[in-house]
């Protein structure tokens, strides 16, 4: 009888490399490539496009749940089922493929379990599907598989492992320039991709033997954990409280470095782990100048630059080697071959409690998104989309008064006491101290330019009544 096969989508991490336009509120995975896609939809792909894939696990932050489940709708033709672990917070990988192990036993003994970083990109589909084929026969014989990229050049930036045929001799440690280049002319050393796939009894009995705090941890903490599910669908929120106490730990310390049951299988697919801008340059085609663009650019003597502007028009002269990233609220400029030192500004600014590390001016929300267009002394604009069939908290602001003013769609709005329907071109005023909602009753997108005016006009300025989300 063939395995359950089940792929596990490991989505976290804040990307802060790939800073400012990955931040802790819209990570790595979250970033849109040129032809559109997220990183996170191209693994949601690279899974759902494999045959005996039945099902995706997700693993992420519940306060992606919403934006990760709304990359899926736009990518899943084939109505894969999916189901989601919800994390409080991060306790890296090793606590959150146990979660994933222990949640997938409960239903299924035989499951076999292909996990997928979210935000890595693999050209080569019908490679990786040929690795993932040999993968899974060796997991079926309860072997833990670990995918090793056969390396190109001698990077520094990746761990490696040694192997002989498909045994795993070792895992060893970032190498510096030498070393690496060793590994390399050997032929012996594989880049660790971060890509796993085994029966989920045997990660199971090889986590009680080498980690079982953090197996038996996670297991407390889902016993107390809140479960939901319909019809293609389950979601596991995992309790705060007592995910706090589950030891952090990658797998690869956790497990795969110490366990005797460790194959490889060696693997040319089109491999990066878009760890720094350098590397995701690489994906744009170069024009005679060695420039890779993404967005408006006017150059004049530029030279071997990457630059991607969102929204505005960029102006380089006489420059090289650079990488320019011009976001809404943030600028990045940078040489090429200080691309990785990127995370120390994100480290930076979250030390300082600058917002840029966290949140875009355009911030995602489960009913929709609003985006900051002005701000100042007493007063703030935003730009709100709320989905179809969507509803915003019955909330109330202390300090705020707020002007809505539809420009696309229709509002249902609760003012005080008053329900009302606002139509595009109309407008409604809320007194600060007024209970409010704002939902959308028809089937296109609702949007509205928002006007707040106040003594305080921050976000933590919300009472709310009543949330279908769960936020009250």
């Amino acid at each position: 009888m063939e395995s359950h096969f089940v792929s596990v989508i490991l989505c976290g991490g804040a990307g802060s490399r790939l800073w400012p336009v990955s931040r802790e509120a819209h990570p790595k995975p979250f970033i849109r490539l040129s032809d559109g896609q997220s990183l996170l939809q191209k693994a949601f792909l690279r899974a759902a496009q494999l045959p005996q894939v039945q099902e995706i696990l997700t693993v992420t932050n519940r306060e992606l749940f919403f934006k990760t489940e709304d990359e899926y709708q736009e990518v899943n033709a084939r109505n894969l089922p999916t189901s989601f672990i919800l994390e409080p917070f991060g306790r890296n990988t090793a606590a959150a493929i146990a979660a994933a192990v222990l949640h997938i036993i409960d239903q299924r003994q035989d499951a076999i379990l292909l996990v997928l970083p979210a935000d890595h990109l693999i050209t080569d589909q019908l490679g990786f599907a040929e690795a993932v084929d040999r993968a899974k026969n060796f997991a079926e014989q309860g072997s833990l598989v670990t995918f090793g990229i056969e390396p190109n050049a001698p990077e520094t930036g990746y761990g490696y492992i040694e192997a002989e045929g498909n045994r795993v001799l070792r895992f060893v440690e970032k190498p510096d320039a030498a070393t690496a280049l060793q590994y390399v002319e050997s032929g012996r050393f594989f880049w660790n991709s971060g890509m796993f796939c085994f029966k989920a009894t045997a990660m199971r009995d090889e986590m009680q033997k080498y980690c079982p705090a953090i197996i038996e941890g996670v297991r407390k903490c889902l016993a107390q954990s809140r479960i939901s599910s319909g019809k293609g669908f389950t979601q596991c929120e995992l309790d705060a409280e007592s995910f706090a106490n589950v030891p952090e730990d990658s797998i690869d310390y956790a497990v795969f470095e110490k366990s005797n049951n460790v194959t490889v299988v060696p693997c040319n697919i089109g491999w990066s782990d878009i760890g720094s801008w350098s590397a995701l340059s690489e994906i744009n085609p170069a024009d005679a100048q060695g420039n890779r663009l993404e967005g408006e650019a006017l150059l004049k003597d530029v030279e071997n630059c990457y630059i991607r502007s969102e929204e505005r028009l960029v102006g380089a002269v006489g420059v090289k080697d650079l990488i320019i990233v011009d976001t809404a609220d943030a600028l990045l400029v940078a040489h090429k071959e200080r691309a990785q030192d990127v995370k120390h500004l994100y480290a930076e600014l979250k030390a300082r409690g600058h917002e840029t590390h966290k949140f875009h001016r355009t911030v995602y929300r489960p009913w929709g998104s609003y985006t900051v267009l002005e701000e100042g002394d007493r007063y703030k604009i935003k730009r709100i989309v709320v989905k179809p069939g969507a509803s915003l908290s019955l909330q109330m602001h202390h300090h705020r008064s707020e002007h809505w003013i539809v420009v696309r769609g229709m509002a249902k709005v609760v003012n005080g006491e008053r329900e009302i329907f606002v139509a595009t071109n109309e407008s409604t005023y809320i007194p600060a101290g007024h209970r409010h909602r704002v939902s959308n009753p028809g089937v296109i997108d609702l949007v509205m330019i928002e006007v707040q005016s106040g003594e305080y006009l921050g976000e933590d300025d919300i009472v709310r009544f009543e949330d279908i989300y769960g936020r009250t």
